[in-house]
């Protein structure tokens, strides 16, 4: 965290609280099926061994990273409990996993022969999860090739299979086309369970569903669900509510900006502030100046999106163009005082602002909105 991020009037407050309560949330749509919480991206942004500790607190027992140096991370952080790396990793990275007790992911022949290579190297007995391809086609072993790579690693004395898994890349679409091509996904990856069953060679964990798998398609739960986005507050898509809502369950977005003013000024009607002098004040109005701007997240295509903030209860809207660290508002006749909290995101009354709308009008998606929210803005655990 930089220097500015300690010391300026903006920061994020993140409810350890609601981070739990999503995770039972969730446990209890999946019940005895495994939860595993992903935590990457600094927790998606909400801090990774805060969110780590809360999903656990919540019923999650296993944890999903993207890279080795986030699993490391939480190992040093000291969390003891199994953290998958869900994507394959270099070569010259492997010991390293081992070295922490990541549990690796294997997508291709090359990466099965690498981790062989080096499981070998180290000795022990190290515990590994085959992605296989069912139609994302990023990453992950061909179906044609699982049966060559689950031969090769369970061939090793050092290497244990444990397993299976692949992913859902439209389970949150709502279309006849993203519904019929998620229900093909999860067939096609039980006809190779089905498969591997037959050879005796089926891994022990198998999994396929994230948040909106989880939601939408019980049928892709197994052994184990992975869910990233519930976890932190919101839906993948309104209709993924029904699954929650039956059971008389709700998600709580857990994190809310804040910052202070830090400069006011009456400004005529016709007035241009910011760069690029983009809209004219419609009327008399007090501006006022916060400390958060683009290089911190809030996303620049937001002006030019109608974006507001709450102060004192009340949307209001941004007076010109978001700049590199700071934001101008326009109160209106409103009486605002040097040190007034403005809410970026989350509530302040009875008004509430989303990352949900943020990626409405940014043209975007909560994922993005809620994983760039930058190092300056300092995380607060509250409860």
């Amino acid at each position: 965290m930089s220097v500015e991020g300690l010391h300026r009037p903006s920061w994020a407050e993140v409810s350890r609280a609601a981070i739990v309560a999503n995770a039972r949330a969730m446990k209890a749509v999946v019940g005895a099926t495994s939860l595993c919480a992903v935590v990457k991206a600094d927790g998606y942004g909400h801090g990774a061994t805060l969110a780590a500790a809360a999903a656990l607190d919540g019923g999650a027992d296993t944890l999903g990273v993207a890279t080795i140096d986030e699993g490391a991370e939480l190992r040093r952080a000291g969390f003891d409990v199994p953290i998958i790396v869900l994507a394959e990793v270099v070569p010259t990275s492997i010991p390293l996993a081992l070295e922490n007790s990541l549990t690796l992911t294997v997508g291709s022949t090359a990466g099965a022969n690498a981790v062989v290579a080096c499981a070998a190297h180290v000795r022990g007995r190290h515990l590994v999860h085959v992605k296989v391809d069912t139609g994302m086609h990023r990453m992950g072993v061909a179906p044609e090739e699982l049966d060559a790579v689950i031969d090769t690693l369970g061939a090793s004395a050092h290497v244990d299979v444990e397993g299976l898994f692949t992913h859902l890349p439209v389970a949150d679409g709502a279309s006849e086309d993203d519904r019929a091509f998620t229900a093909s996904q999860i067939r096609h990856f039980e006809g190779l369970v089905a498969s591997l069953r037959n050879r005796g060679v089926l891994p022990r964990v198998l999994h396929c569903a994230n948040s909106a798998g989880t939601l939408g398609y019980p049928e892709s739960h197994f052994s184990m669900v992975r869910v990233g986005l519930s976890l932190y507050g919101y839906l993948p898509a309104p209709w993924c509510a029904e699954a929650l809502t039956s059971r008389g369950l709700a998600l709580e977005p857990a994190m809310t900006i804040r910052t202070r003013v830090v400069a006011r000024r009456r400004l005529a009607a016709g007035e241009r502030p910011s760069y690029g002098r983009a809209r004219p004040l419609e009327r008399d109005a007090t501006v006022v100046t916060v400390p958060i701007g683009y290089a911190d997240g809030f996303p620049r295509a937001l002006f030019e999106g109608g974006a507001q903030v709450l102060v004192g209860g009340r949307r209001r809207p941004l007076a010109g163009n978001v700049t590199m660290d700071q934001l101008i508002i326009d109160v209106g006749d409103d009486e605002v005082a040097l040190g007034d909290e403005v809410v970026l995101l989350g509530r302040q009354g009875d008004e509430v602002i989303t990352a949900d709308e943020w990626a409405e009008r940014d043209g975007t998606i909560a994922w993005e909105i809620l994983t760039r929210i930058g190092p300056r803005v300092p995380r607060i655990a509250v409860r």
